[in-house]
């Protein structure tokens, strides 16, 4: 379905890597462009080859002062130049790792070497824990050799984890390298609200960071850990009543700790949410029921409540 000329599509969002941000751009006068395709549009980088993902909803969306329009969409010569020039970043990502090496830059990991789709900019990606690391010699040494502006883009862990890509801990693909495009705030919280044991092994990623999975369940278990007791807290069962041991977000349950028979062994039983009895909500209604009516103290009461009198 081709760009309908109104306000809700004239504008797009479009990708310029396979799991990059999405930049918003209108179409401008081009009013065929379906997602999928390929246009040229100009970026504080030059001109950049990327694919329109999908149509944005002006109504909706934050609309920039200033957005700029597509160029074009791209022929099949721009795509061509686009290949050919992605087939020499990696021979340009060795090269800046042997320059970096005899320069001493050995604080800085270089992960990846990319060409702009004519190949007149060329971004390095890389990652140092050196604040204080100057890599202006080898900007311009790069420049030199390759005969093109060069961009040094300093990258964090988890840039990098997305850039190489490989396995995480589950076994899978990372999903930085499959499905993210943009990373969340995690914080140790996160862990805790999930009852996942705080082992390093256990909550850090390949990137030596808080794995993003943390984050993808953590508000479905605050929710339900609402409906549920907390940890300590006496409450009724079938098995009479006892104390909470544990919580069970994901089968809304808790284990309980009752008293046998006779004050005899301390049992365990796992209580689902529909068989507890919420002892203190009850006394407190009771002691409250008791205390008798305060509003309606010499008579005539209608609120419902009864004094202790009556």
């Amino acid at each position: 379905m081709t760009i309908a000329t109104t306000e809700k599509t004239s504008v797009v969002g479009i990708r310029f890597q396979k799991l990059g941000k999405l930049y918003h751009f209108r179409t401008g006068r081009h009013k065929d462009i379906d997602p999928g395709d390929y246009v040229l549009v100009e970026t504080k980088r030059g001109r950049q080859l990327g694919q329109v993902i999908s149509y944005i909803d002006t109504t909706k969306a934050h609309r920039k002062k200033g957005m700029r329009s597509v160029e074009r969409k791209a022929t099949p010569r721009d795509m061509v130049m686009k290949q050919v020039w992605e087939s020499q970043e990696l021979d340009a990502l060795i090269t800046c790792r042997e320059m970096a090496a005899k320069m001493g830059l050995d604080d800085a990991k270089f992960v990846k070497a990319e060409y702009s789709f004519d190949g007149s900019w060329l971004t390095i990606h890389y990652s140092t824990e050196n604040k204080n690391l100057n890599i202006r010699a080898l900007q311009k040494a790069l420049g030199k050799r390759f005969n093109t502006r060069i961009e040094m883009h300093l990258i964090g862990p988890r840039d990098v984890a997305k850039i190489m890509g490989g396995y995480g801990a589950c076994g899978v693909p990372r999903c930085c390298s499959t499905f993210l495009t943009e990373f969340s705030p995690i914080s140790i919280r996160m862990a805790k609200a999930q009852g996942i044991s705080l082992s390093p092994q256990e909550i850090t990623g390949m990137c030596g960071r808080l794995r993003c999975c943390l984050v993808y369940e953590y508000e479905q278990y605050v929710e339900a850990k609402k409906t549920l007791p907390r940890v300590g807290k006496r409450i009724g069962t079938p098995y009479g009543e006892g104390k909470v041991r544990d919580v069970r977000v994901l089968r809304e349950s808790v284990v309980v700790e009752v008293e046998g028979e006779s004050g005899g062994r301390r049992e365990r039983h796992e209580v689902f949410k529909h068989e507890i009895v919420p002892l203190e909500e009850l006394r407190a209604l009771q002691k409250k029921a008791e205390a008798g009516c305060s509003k309606h103290e010499n008579g005539g009461c209608d609120c419902g409540a009864k004094t202790a009198e009556s």
